[in-house]
Formats: structure tokens, sequence, C-alpha cells
């Protein structure tokens, strides 16, 4: 409970016992009014007082002057007791506003504790204590276990576990050693670390979060701009509304005043629209808050309200639906040579090389043979084949090379074994890159060499399917006939292929033109050679938000663990805080206007206005609550 709350409880305690005590001596004068003045003053003396400032400042027609003038009102006709009920009553509606924002303000304080106080630095071999924005690129910095790591680099020493909770939602520890790269905002658990630093504070990755976040509540969705409009009529027309039916039944019918002003008071109470200006924004900033929570960074409301109307979902491809990883799918021998054999020859061949495709292939022996590695001095000599492959003589295992023991590999393309002379063999598979093997007796096999789907996409596509996207597209610059096989693997509806940057903008220019005009399209990308066509969708989603800058920048909605799934946690996070937005327009707008005529015709006294007042806007304020959860 914050200083402000306990203030406003005491204050509400203090005008509770003098309301009571002036309702016990009520007809003692003056006793009972001193009482009933006491409690007025203890529950709302700062409303009066806010209502001379906004007017000063040209703020005429805010829930302090309407408070004001009708509580005065009503102790100008004698009805004190009910003017004192009113304050005291519309403070506590301020008490549950001020708790229900703090909860939802908590979520995004979270978020923005990533902020780090200070970076060890070394400097002239000493450790010096400094903040992080004194940090310039190149120096070294040590992170002990218990702090935040201040800023980007890589690992230059040690090894360690890092909570990225707060970055991407998830509670699995990531585990980071030497030569790895880290990101500013996570936590070091265990092992000290020493770290180069790789970009400056203000270009790392715990600014751009923080700037994204506190610029969040500038954006503002149509429904809140909505409120506003309406707001600044409405209060105005009441207030006019409030001063015919005081003056016109008296002046024109000779009808009593007191009865009128009476009404005219009540009619001013319950036209505050405090729940609908409260509730609202409060919906949004707490819908902001719990995708926060789940590693879904929005830049503004207006976007997470346009991801609860997706009707066309378009992907990129690599890094997006795939890992952007080559990967060993498939090994397949031919003839007396087996798989293990074969994986061991293509890692052999292609020994030196640091191209991706030969690092695949390492990469799968080394998980195929823990604890078994490649002998290096087993090969004689490399020659390398232009456009076609590599050319390796490997000694044979046991074998002396005096003795003759040694094997020709060839390893490469379609065309180094037609080269060799051969033919009967199968051809190359459109879902990847397939290396072909050949010794001097004869074809091998093959390997195939492909970009992996992620892991969570098909559980995020099918999630898109039930949450009512219409159409899943994907748009590639890799060939037509990968981007094909890809697409009819994973159900998508439509895949185009061969696409430069250009292209694929103009293609979601098409696609927006073809979603009905209600709904909205999202681009998924990876943020980094993606931002013209993240930019002209209506929501640009961004993957891989840790350590990269442009996605940050590029898009509306960043991912912050790379998985495509969370763009249906955000779908259900929309939807709910949109629904309980257009809950609290209805229930607010309707009882307000019903308890108004019923004011309006003398058929309703103050204590109603005070619930269609105050009992409305803590309702909803205790609705737009469950944003958050």
């Amino acid at each position: 409970m914050t200083k402000k709350q306990k203030k406003m409880i005491r204050r509400l305690i203090i005008s509770a016992v003098f309301l009571v005590g002036g309702v016990v001596t009520e007809g003692m004068h003056p006793v009972d009014w001193v009482l009933f003045l006491v409690s007025y003053l203890a529950a709302g003396y700062d409303i009066p007082l806010k209502a001379l400032r906004n007017i000063r400042n040209g703020q005429v027609f805010d829930e302090n002057f309407l408070m004001t003038i009708a509580t005065f009102g009503a102790i100008g006709v004698g009805e004190l007791e009910e003017a004192v009920a009113v304050m005291l009553f519309y403070q506590v509606g301020e008490l549950f506003s001020d708790y229900a924002v703090n909860r939802s303000r908590r979520s995004i304080t979270d978020l923005m504790d990533i902020n780090p106080d200070f970076a060890n630095v070394i400097r002239d071999g000493a450790e010096e204590q400094v903040e992080p924005d004194e940090v310039e690129i190149g120096e070294r910095i040590l992170v002990r276990p218990g702090e935040k790591v201040p800023l980007d680099g890589v690992v230059t020493k040690g090894n360690s576990s890092l909570d990225t909770k707060a970055l991407t939602g998830e509670s699995i520890p990531v585990e980071v050693t030497e030569g790895e790269p880290v990101v500013s905002g996570s936590i070091n658990l265990s092992g000290v670390l020493e770290v180069q630093v790789t970009k400056l504070f203000d270009d790392s990755t715990v600014a751009k979060i923080l700037e994204l976040v506190e610029n969040a509540s500038s954006r503002k969705a149509k429904a809140e701009n909505f409120i506003t409009r309406f707001a600044r009529v409405y209060t105005p027309v009441v207030v006019v509304l409030a001063l015919i039916l005081a003056l016109v039944p008296p002046v024109i019918l000779g009808q009593s005043w007191s009865v009128w002003v009476y009404r005219a008071c009540s009619f001013l109470v319950v036209s505050c629209p405090c729940a609908l200006v409260i509730s609202v924004p409060l919906s949004f900033f707490g819908g902001l808050g719990a995708a926060s929570k789940q590693g879904i960074l929005m830049k503004g409301s207006n976007y997470l309200e346009a991801m609860g109307n997706l009707d066309t979902v378009v992907f990129d491809k690599t890094g997006t639906l795939t890992t952007g990883k080559f990967q060993v799918t498939e090994v397949e021998p031919a003839g007396a040579c087996g798989a293990g054999e074969l994986l061991e020859l293509a890692a052999y061949g292609e020994y030196h090389s640091n191209h991706p495709i030969a690092l695949s292939v390492k990469e799968a022996y080394e998980r195929e043979n823990q604890g078994k590695e490649l002998m290096p001095h087993r090969i004689l000599s490399v020659e390398e084949i232009a456009g076609h492959g590599m050319h390796v003589r490997l000694e044979e295992e046991g074998g002396d090379q005096k003795s003759g023991g040694q094997r020709d590999l060839y390893i490469g393309n379609e065309r180094l074994m037609e080269r060799r002379g051969l033919s009967d063999f199968p051809r190359g598979k459109a879902l990847g890159t397939t290396l072909y093997v050949a010794d001097q007796g004869g074809y091998l096999g093959s390997i195939i060499i492909a970009d992996t789907v992620r892991d969570d996409v098909p559980q995020a596509l099918k999630g898109l399917r039930a949450a009512g996207v219409r159409s899943l597209v994907m748009l590639t610059g890799d060939r037509e006939a990968v981007g094909r096989a890809v697409g009819e693997k994973l159900g998508l509806d439509k895949v185009y292929g061969g696409l430069l940057p250009g292209d694929k903008v103009q293609k979601v220019e098409e696609l927006l033109g073809q979603k009905p005009a209600d709904r909205t399209l999202a681009f998924v990308g990876d943020g980094i050679n993606d931002a013209p066509v993240l930019a002209r969708a209506d929501v640009g989603i961004a993957m891989g938000g840790i350590g990269s800058d442009a996605a940050v920048e590029a898009a509306d909605v960043v991912i912050m663990n790379d998985e495509p799934s969370k763009i249906v946690d955000g779908i259900r996070i929309a939807r709910k805080t949109v629904g309980i937005v257009r809950q609290n327009i209805v229930f607010a707008i309707g009882v307000k206007v019903l308890v108004l005529a019923l004011v309006a015709c003398g058929m309703a006294s103050m204590w109603a206005a005070v619930f269609g007042d105050v009992g409305v806007s803590v309702l909803a304020i205790l609705n737009a609550v469950r944003a958050l959860d």
C-alpha cells in the first residue's frame, strides 16, 4: 500500500466517524452542522481546491468542478448529510481507482526494473564502478552473481546462467559461456562473467525496451480517443442541462427552488464521467502490462486494439517460421555405405570449410558421435572444384599412406556427380540443399541440409486458426519451390517466393486490399531486413527482439523470445482487453442515462446519484483490473 493510499484511508475513516456523529446528533444545531462540515472537509477539502486550480488553467468542466458544484448546491438547500456522503463515496471511488492504477503500473514497473544501476568496468587493470552510459564500446566489464548485465556484449571469460524473464517472459535460465553474446537487462545467476561491450548504453537492448515501454501510453486506441472526445462534449452538455433543470421549473412554473436545485445537484453527481475516463485507459494499460509479462512488447494501445481484429497474418520465412540455421535433416546412404559412415566422410570432406552448409554437416557428425572426434591428420589433400564441390584425399582409417591406403572423396552438387560420370542417383529435393558424396568406386549417398521449422510454429498456426484468423500467408526471398514445400508442410493458405523487400511490400499492399475494412493485417518478420513491410502492415510484429535494434525500431509489436505462438497470446490479451473496454462503456453509459432520467423526473434521490457515479466507477474499475490477468 502506498503512502498516498494510507493517507486517503485515514481521511476516509475520520470523515466516516464524523458523518456518523452528525447523523446521531442530527437536529442538535449547530453541533450536527459542525460534525458534518468536519466530515466533508476530511473527505474532500482538496476537491474544490483542484477545481479552482483547473479553472485558472482553463480546464473548467471536469469531475472536480462537477463534484464541487453538486455538493455546494446540496449544502445550500440544507441537504448537508447527503453532500457529505457524496464526497465520502466519491473519495472511496478514487481510492479504488488509485489502487487499480498502481496494480496496473506494477507490471510495467517490474519490466522497468531491468534498468541497470551500475557497471563494473576494468580500466588499467583495476575495477571501477561507473554509470552504464560511461562505458565505451570495446571496454571489458565484470558481472557478478545477482547483478544485472548493464550493457550488450560478448563473454570473454567465465560461464554462467542468465535470468531473462523480465525480457522474454520465460522462466528457464539461459546458459552462456565464452564467445557467446549477452544482452543488457538480464540477471547473472551463478558465475562471474567478463564481458566485452559491443554497444553503447543508449543503443543497448535495455535502453531500447525502456524507451518503447515509456512511450507506449502516448499511442492511444480508438476507444480511448472516443472517450476523450466524448468527455469533452458530454460534461459541458450535462452542466447546461443541470442549470436548466435548476432554473426553468422555479422561474417559469413557480415550483420550489429547493426541490429543483436538489435534483440539479443530483443530476451533476451522476453525470460525472469518471467510470469511463478512468476505466478505459486503465483497461488498455492493464492489457499492455499483461502482454509485457508474456514477453510481448506493444508500442501503444492502438496496436493492442488492432491485434484483437486480425484477419490476415503474413509471415516471412527465414528466421520467423524457420530457425534461419542450416541443419542436416536427412542422411540417405546408397549401396553398402551406412548412414554413420556417410556422415563421417562428409564431415571429413567439409573439415576445413566455414560455409554454413559445411558447419551443419560437422555439427551433425559431432551430435551423432559424441566422444569420437575427427582426426585431421587423415586428410592428405583438399582440392576445391569451382562451382561443383570438393575433392578430398583421405587416409583410410588404420591404413598406411605408403601402402596406398587412401580414398578419394568427391563431395558437392549434381554437376560434380555428373562430372564423375555418375547418372544413376536421386536428384535434389526442393526442401533444402542436397550434398552428394562419392568416391573412386562410385556413388555413396546424399545428405539433405535444410533450414528447419521452428518447434512451436505448428502450434502457433493452429492457435491463429482457432482465434479466427482467416488467412495465413508466407512471403520469402527463397526459391518458389522451397517456399511452397514449407508452406504445404505447415498448411499455409498462400505462399509467394523469390521476393525482394520491395516485392514483399507490394504483396502486402494487395493483401490489405483483400481483407475486410474493419479487420487488420499483421506482418511477422525478423525485424532486420523486413523494415519496409513491417512499417506498411497494420501491425508489424518482429521476432527476435533480444539484441535486435532493427526489431525494436521497425515493428509495432516485438516478440522477445522468438516464439511465434506468442502472437496467439497477444490476440487473446487484446480481445480480452477490448471486450472489457466495451463492457465498461455500455455499462457506464447505460446506467448513467437511466439514473439521469430518474433524477430529472424526481424518481431517484442523491443516493441513487451516488451509485450512478461512484458505484458504476468502482465496478468499472474492478472490471478493468481483469485485463492484467
